[in-house]
């Protein structure tokens, strides 16, 4: 992600659950009421993953926030599956991937490219809490040395 691009949400909980393998770049169909949620940052990407059927990608349990505004017409469900596009070459490649075991494709992050909504997807594979406590020990090891550093430039 540049950093010219405005983010919308990010899914902490992810770095945290998983380990990111590799990271891919898709667009997402949306309705109109659903972007206009989005730009009132309406979103939480916490517990959505993607799956891949038929041939295409699918990003399943986010949550946008229903705009209060619309219409009767629009779509009314929070949590509804949302189609990712990306190319059938690249879906494959990475269907191929997660066909491995251990293998999940998890939302990273939903920004803004222009006036297009994009999305980071990434291969990741999950941690056991053994990684989890060595992760949360790094982090404090490295926020410990920061404080001191501080500390001593004073």
């Amino acid at each position: 992600m540049n950093k010219q691009n405005k983010q919308i949400a990010y899914n902490k909980y992810a770095l945290h659950e998983y380990f990111v393998i590799e990271k891919y770049e898709a667009g997402v169909v949306l309705a109109g009421s659903e972007v206009k949620s989005l730009r009132t940052s309406g979103c939480n990407l916490k517990d959505s993953f993607c799956l891949i059927a038929g041939g295409e990608m699918y990003m399943k349990n986010v949550h946008i926030k229903v705009y209060d505004k619309a219409g009767a017409f629009s779509p009314k469900d929070a949590k509804r599956d949302r189609k990712l596009l990306m190319h059938k070459a690249e879906i494959a490649k990475i269907a191929g991937k997660v066909n491995e075991k251990g293998y999940t494709l998890i939302p990273l992050s939903l920004y803004w490219v222009g006036s297009l909504v994009k999305v980071e997807v990434a291969l990741c594979k999950g941690k056991q809490l053994y990684d989890k406590k060595r992760s949360i020990a790094e982090k404090d090891q490295k926020r410990a040395l920061e404080r001191a550093l501080k500390e001593y430039d004073k």
